[in-house]
């Protein structure tokens, strides 16, 4: 019997590999990928550590600009307890307000004149990431978490009674007083974030002294324009410039320290 030789094949051809010897640019032409663009090394001495610093920015709501036109941002969604107290008019506390909730945090507000909040709660409405308001002294347990911020804002004129809800975790509350009243001292001391509008020399000397001011702040203050606050944190402050949007203006009018 006779066997029929088979078809010779052709050897199979094994995986590429680096040749010894032939280092990474002929590894990566032989299948391993392509050659990327070269770049030199980045290098710092020692010495230039320090000033090594990355750009990141502030997280919070944009409340305005400073003097130098750079945003000026408030973090009022904190895992920590955090008062505000905003000695000034209502419109600057409103546009808060408003800018808040488009951060997608709940707005809870306690006043006594709620047709001046009427217009936002239309415009927000009411839920997740809306407004509500209540009476004062009948504001719920707002069930705060870091998935659900909120932003309680006391409205409640010059003598406002302690507050039913207190700020907690991811619950801020600030509380607007339109002038300088007898329970001011009490809400300097226990707000960790002072704003101050245009007041009356003699407020912005008694102001002066609560906060701690220098001589030049004291005398700006009875001079400020609409729309401006200083922003008083520990040693720190900050002249800022709140400039309302087109849809801000369509809502709440233009910047105004009287209401």
């Amino acid at each position: 019997m006779s066997v029929t030789p088979a078809t010779p094949t052709t050897p199979t051809t094994p995986s590429a590999a680096p040749a010894p010897g032939g280092g990474l640019r002929t590894a990566l032409r032989s299948g391993f990928g392509l050659l990327g663009p070269r770049h030199g090394r980045h290098a710092l001495s020692a010495e230039q550590i320090d000033a090594l610093a990355l750009p990141i920015g502030d997280d919070g709501v944009v409340i305005g600009v400073d003097a130098q036109g750079q945003p000026s941002v408030l973090g009022v969604n904190r895992p920590t307890p955090y008062d505000v107290l905003v000695i000034g008019g209502l419109w600057t506390a409103q546009v808060i307000a408003l800018r808040t909730a488009a951060t997608g945090a709940r707005v809870a507000v306690e006043t006594g004149r709620p047709a001046a909040w009427a217009q936002l709660v239309e415009a927000l409405g009411v839920g997740p990431s809306g407004m509500s308001v209540h009476e004062v002294g009948r504001v719920p347990p707002q069930g705060a978490s870091a998935g659900s911020p909120v932003l309680v804002v006391r409205d409640c004129g010059m003598r406002p009674p302690r507050g039913r809800v207190v700020s907690g975790p991811w619950q801020s509350v600030l509380t607007l007083l339109p002038y300088l009243s007898p329970v001011a001292p009490r809400l300097i001391r226990q707000a960790r974030l002072v704003g101050v509008q245009r007041v009356s020399p003699d407020e912005a000397a008694q102001i002066g002294r609560f906060v701690g001011l220098p001589r030049g702040d004291v005398e700006a203050l009875p001079t400020l324009a609409d729309g401006v606050t200083l922003w008083c944190a520990d040693r720190d402050r900050q002249y800022v410039m709140t400039q309302a949007t087109d849809a801000e203006t369509g809502l709440l009018g233009t910047a105004r320290r009287m209401d």
